[in-house]
């Protein structure tokens, strides 16, 4: 079936219905993200959607676990540590490398992430692709047979939780000057919050207020945390109001502290057929001779930031703050998308929503990148075809 899906999409795709695509993307805000956006969806079997929703349960599992702070207590000290600290993630994105392993198609996990994605994007970009290829109807982007409006409801029920939206927030460093900027816009139309960058904040006592379009203080209630502390670190020349350390009379949608707790820093402790050999590099009792089959990471950084995939002796024994950086085994990528020039490369990364008062997240959405590079990431050469930013369609 999957096979006919992309007999079909390759029968009917031209450049010109390739531009028409990014110029109906670009005019809901007059604007076309810098990331390059993939020609194609990726038609995902149902073979793989069950590997990948199998592999996903088995990271949730070690997230769950009742000592699950305990472990991962260091990751704080190593960082930012923020007051007032939910249960549990409210985002989780957890990233498969569709790889090959004994002759099979397998999905390797890559990197887990406590944090929010492009889960507005993502949802429009699905409406778009139907635009050009009514057929892709057929298919869906959502798991757990979830429709397209209850998945915007779990959304803005995660981002607002029933407070006024004008008391909610998407907080961002420079939001206008984001790669991921179309996502805040769409997240601004969907679900009705405002875009703020965190130098615009008012702290008066406990709370945070912003000023709204007509330059009125409003008092925020939440704040949809987009922040990364790895920017927020560089980026001395920010005054702000107010530190995220303090102890603020403000809700969290994506609590600051899961960024470092859900990341690479569990990698490690990780072990099972979706998994990769990690380790920690203060725990590297030797340098292995097949450095070729391994990439060094830090453990922190985001979007690929500082990984060295080439790694030498040299690289390793360079690095003072061991604590920081994992060595990883490579995972071998089989390029399984096939474009009219050749096949490529795609990496998953499936969505998932943590409502307050579930046991357990919920598997919402997903989001794929394909890549004919070594290391699949966000940053693509625009001259390059079927790469770039897309979304998974499965069977319904």
């Amino acid at each position: 079936m999957i096979t006919k899906y992309r007999e079909l999409f390759n029968a009917q795709f031209t450049e010109k219905k390739y531009q028409e695509f990014k110029n109906d993307i670009a005019s809901d805000f007059n604007y076309l993200p810098t990331f390059r956006l993939a020609e194609t969806p990726f038609f995902i079997s149902k073979e793989l959607k069950e590997q990948l929703i199998e592999g996903c349960n088995d990271v949730i599992a070690f997230i769950k676990k009742e000592d699950f702070k305990s472990i991962t207590n260091r990751s704080l000290e190593l960082n930012h540590k923020v007051p007032n600290e939910d249960n549990h993630t409210t985002f989780l994105a957890i990233d498969f490398g569709i790889c090959e392993e004994d002759g099979q198609i397998i999905p390797k996990l890559i990197e887990v992430q406590g944090f929010p994605s492009l889960y507005n994007y993502q949802f429009n970009l699905y409406e778009k692709f139907q635009n050009h290829f009514p057929f892709l109807s057929e298919l869906t982007p959502f798991i757990n047979n979830i429709e397209p409006q209850e998945y915007l409801d779990i959304l803005e029920e995660a981002i607002c939780n029933n407070h006024p939206k004008e008391n909610v927030i998407l907080l961002e460093i420079e939001p206008e000057k984001q790669n991921t900027k179309i996502d805040f816009y769409y997240c601004k139309r969907d679900v009705g919050i405002p875009i703020v960058c965190v130098t615009d904040l008012i702290k008066k006592g406990k709370q945070l207020f912003y000023k709204n379009a007509n330059g009125n203080e409003v008092l925020v209630k939440r704040i949809y945390n987009r922040v990364i502390f790895d920017e927020l670190d560089l980026r001395t020349d920010l005054k702000l109001d107010f530190n995220f350390s303090d102890d603020l009379d403000v809700e969290w949608a994506g609590h600051p502290n899961w960024f470092f707790r859900i990341s690479k820093f569990i990698l490690p402790f990780l072990s099972g057929k979706y998994f990769i050999e990690t380790t920690l590099l203060s725990e590297l009792e030797e340098i292995p001779e097949d450095l070729e089959n391994y990439v060094l990471k830090p453990l922190f950084s985001f979007s690929g930031t500082g990984v060295i995939f080439h790694v030498t002796k040299a690289d390793i024994e360079a690095v003072i703050e061991k604590e920081l950086y994992i060595l990883q085994k490579k995972v071998n990528y089989l390029p399984i998308v096939q474009s009219p020039n050749g096949k490529v490369k795609a990496e998953v990364r499936v969505l998932c929503i943590w409502k307050k008062e579930d046991a357990a997240p919920t598997l919402v959405c997903n989001l794929v990148r394909l890549s004919r590079g070594e290391m699949i990431g966000v940053k693509f050469n625009q001259d390059k075809d079927w790469v770039g930013g897309t979304l998974g369609l499965f069977e319904r």
